[in-house]
C-alpha cells in the first residue's frame, strides 16, 4: 500500500485559447486494499507450486481475480461517451429506450456487442446531455472519499454554481402584493444577498465515474463513485475537480459498505502539445484579426478629429440640475428652456426645453431640500458676423420656473429664476436664486392654497431683460415680487473652434472666447468691466449685511451729515 496521499482534492481553473475538445485526460484507477495483495500473493504461490507439478494454476485462476478487476486505465476527450455496466444492460433492451438519446444509445451498444470492442470496465463518463449528469443521486456523490488532512467545507460560491440550473427550473415570480418601492427601500437580508447575487453562466459538464464494485458485481447504482469533474463554460475557462496530479502522489479513495476498500485515483493531461511552428502561426494569425479589427474600427470613427468651420464657435455644455431649496411647497419640478440671442443657432433635433421629474423634499439642517441629480446636455454654434462687431456678445440664457404639485394635482408657481451661460470653459457650480410675483391680499393667499394657481408671468424672459424689449431703460416701479428659494446648477463647460488651434501654434495667450473669434477685443474689455462691476457690488451687499444695525445707522448718519 502507498505511504502518502495528495491530500488537495480542490477544483482547478485553467484557461485556454484552443478549443476543448482537444482536451485529453487519462484516469487510472487502482485497488490496494489487503485483498487485492492477498490475491496477488496467492497467484505467486500458484505459480510456484506450478513449477513443482504440485497444483494446477487452472484451479485458483478460475476462483480468483484477474488483473483487470483491480487496475484499469482509460484515456478519453471531452463529453467522450464510455457506458457502464449498467447502462450496458439496461439499454440492450429496446423497450427500456424512451427518448431519442436512448434510442442512440441502444443503436451504440448493439454495435459494441455485435463487434466485442468495448474498451472499458470499471471506468465510465456521464456527458453533458445524461439524465444523469444534472442530477446525480446523492450517495454517488457521498459514496467516495477522498483522503483530506483538514476538513475543508466547500465555498458558498461553489455551492450555488452547482445547483443553478435547478434554481433556474424553480424560480419563482415575484408575488404582485409586494409593493415595488420595497425593492429599492427594503433592506436586504444576508440569505436573501447570497440567493440573489450568483454569478449564472452556463456550464457544460462532464463526470468521469468508477464502478468500484467487487468482482463479478459490476452494474449495480450503489457502487458506481464519482471520480472527476470536468466543466467549461464558452470562454475557454475549463474546471476541473480534482486536479492532474502533476507528478505528486495519488489521490486516495476510501469506499463504503461491508468491505472498505481503498483504491489509487491518478490524473494526467495527455492533450497533444502545439508545436512551436503552430503557436507563431497561431499568434501571427491573431494578430493580423485584431489589425484588420483596428482597421475596420478607424474606418467607422475616421482618424480626422472633428472640428468646426472657420469663424464659428461651437458651445457645448453638459448640465446637471443638483437640488432646489428653501421653497414654500414640497413636491417640486422645474420647467426650464434655453434662449438664443442672434448670431446662435443649434441643430435641428436638439432640444431647447425640458422637464425634471417630481421630487419630494427632506430636511437636511434647518431647510427643506429637493435633489433632483437631473442631467441635460446642450450644443449651439456662433458665428460672428462682420455687421455685428459694434454689439456686444451676447450668451445663451437659460430661464427655469420651479413649481409644486399636490396629491389633488394643483400646481403652484414657486419661482422664477435664469441662468447665463458661462463664458469661460470648464466646471462651474451656479447657484440661482428665484422670485415669483405677488398679489397683495388674503384671497390670493387663500386661492393659492386650497385652489393652486398663482400670478405666472407671460414672458419668462421677463424674470431678465425681455427679447422685445427695444428702449433704454426697463421700468418695473410697482411690481410687486417675493424672493423664494434657490436652484443650484453643475456646468460643464466645452468649447470649440479653429482659432484655438491657431494660437496654439502661434503660442498666443487668449484667455477670452471673443479674443479667439477675433474682432471682439473692445466687447470684451466690457463685459470684463462689468462682471468685475458685479462681483464688487455683491460684495459691497454682503459686507453690508454682515454688519449689526447700529453700525449701519450709524455709517448712513455720517454719510448725510458729510452730505450736508
Amino acid at each position: 500500500m502507498a505511504d502518502f496521499w495528495n491530500t488537495d482534492t480542490g477544483e482547478s481553473v485553467y484557461r485556454s485559447r484552443d478549443t476543448v475538445k482537444n482536451l485529453k485526460i487519462k484516469v487510472h484507477i487502482e485497488r490496494v486494499t489487503s485483498t487485492a495483495v492477498l490475491s496477488q500473493h496467492l497467484q505467486h504461490q500458484v505459480l510456484s507450486q506450478q513449477d513443482r507439478g504440485d497444483i494446477e494454476l487452472e484451479t485458483l485462476t478460475s476462483q480468483g481475480q484477474t488483473a483487470g478487476d483491480n487496475e484499469e486505465e482509460m484515456v478519453m476527450g471531452w463529453q467522450e461517451k464510455l457506458f457502464s455496466q449498467y447502462e450496458m444492460e439496461l439499454f440492450q433492451n429496446e423497450e427500456a429506450c424512451q427518448t431519442p438519446l436512448d434510442r442512440q444509445y441502444h443503436s451504440e451498444i448493439k454495435a459494441l456487442n455485435k463487434a466485442k470492442c468495448r474498451r472499458n470496465h470499471r471506468i465510465f463518463t456521464y456527458t453533458d446531455h445524461d439524465r444523469y449528469t444534472n442530477c446525480l443521486p446523492l450517495h454517488q456523490l457521498q459514496h467516495t472519499d477522498l483522503l483530506t488532512t483538514t476538513k475543508s467545507s466547500p465555498t458558498f460560491l461553489a455551492e450555488r454554481m452547482a445547483s443553478v440550473r435547478h434554481r433556474r427550473q424553480e424560480r419563482r415570480t415575484m408575488d404582485s402584493s409586494i409593493p415595488k418601492s420595497r425593492i429599492i427601500n427594503w433592506e436586504p437580508t444576508e440569505e436573501f444577498v447570497q440567493s440573489s447575487h450568483v454569478l449564472n453562466n452556463a456550464m457544460q459538464t462532464m463526470h468521469i465515474m468508477g464502478d468500484l464494485g467487487p468482482p463479478g458485481r459490476l452494474g449495480q447504482r450503489e457502487n458506481e463513485c464519482l471520480l472527476v469533474t470536468i466543466k467549461t463554460d464558452g470562454s475557454g475557462t475549463i474546471i476541473i475537480k480534482p486536479d492532474f496530479n502533476k507528478g505528486r502522489d495519488p489521490y486516495r479513495i476510501v469506499t463504503q459498505g461491508e468491505k472498505r476498500e481503498v483504491w489509487r485515483l491518478t490524473l494526467e493531461n495527455v492533450s497533444t502539445a502545439m508545436k512551436p511552428e503552430e503557436k507563431d502561426r497561431e499568434q501571427n494569425m491573431y494578430k493580423d484579426l485584431y489589425v484588420r479589427h483596428k482597421d475596420y474600427l478607424n474606418s467607422l470613427v475616421g482618424l480626422d478629429f472633428e472640428m468646426p468651420p472657420l469663424g464659428i464657435l461651437r458651445y457645448l455644455m453638459n448640465g446637471e440640475i443638483v437640488l432646489a431649496k428653501g421653497f414654500e411647497y414640497d413636491n417640486l419640478y422645474i420647467h426650464f428652456y434655453m434662449e438664443l440671442p442672434n448670431s446662435w443657432s443649434s441643430l435641428p433635433f436638439q432640444s431647447l426645453s425640458g422637464v425634471t421629474q417630481t421630487c419630494r423634499t427632506k430636511s437636511f439642517g434647518k431647510e427643506n431640500v429637493a435633489v433632483f441629480s437631473y442631467p441635460f446636455n446642450f450644443e449651439a454654434f456662433y458665428m460672428s458676423e462682420k455687421e455685428s462687431e459694434e454689439s456686444i456678445l451676447q450668451w445663451p440664457v437659460l430661464y427655469f420656473k420651479v413649481l409644486s404639485l399636490d396629491s389633488w394635482q394643483r400646481y403652484r408657481t414657486e419661482g422664477y429664476g435664469y441662468l447665463l451661460f458661462p463664458a469661460m470653459p470648464g466646471k462651474h457650480t451656479v447657484t440661482c436664486h428665484t422670485w415669483r410675483p405677488l398679489q397683495t391680499g388674503t384671497v390670493s393667499a387663500l386661492r393659492r392654497f386650497f385652489i393652486g394657481g398663482s400670478a405666472e408671468l407671460e414672458d419668462h424672459s421677463y424674470v431678465r431683460i425681455p427679447g422685445t424689449f427695444k428702449g433704454e431703460r426697463l421700468s418695473r416701479f410697482g411690481f410687486c415680487t417675493e424672493t423664494t428659494g434657490s436652484v443650484t446648477f453643475n456646468l460643464h463647460c466645452i468649447q470649440q473652434a479653429r482659432s484655438f488651434v491657431d494660437a496654439a501654434i502661434l503660442k498666443k495667450r487668449r484667455q477670452k472666447v471673443v479674443d479667439q473669434l477675433g474682432g471682439f477685443s473692445q466687447q470684451g474689455a466690457v463685459c470684463t468691466v462689468l462682471e468685475a462691476f458685479q462681483r464688487a457690488r455683491r460684495k459691497m451687499q454682503e459686507a453690508r449685511e454682515s454688519l449689526p444695525r447700529d453700525v449701519i445707522d450709524s455709517t448712513s448718519q455720517l454719510q448725510l451729515e458729510s452730505t450736508a
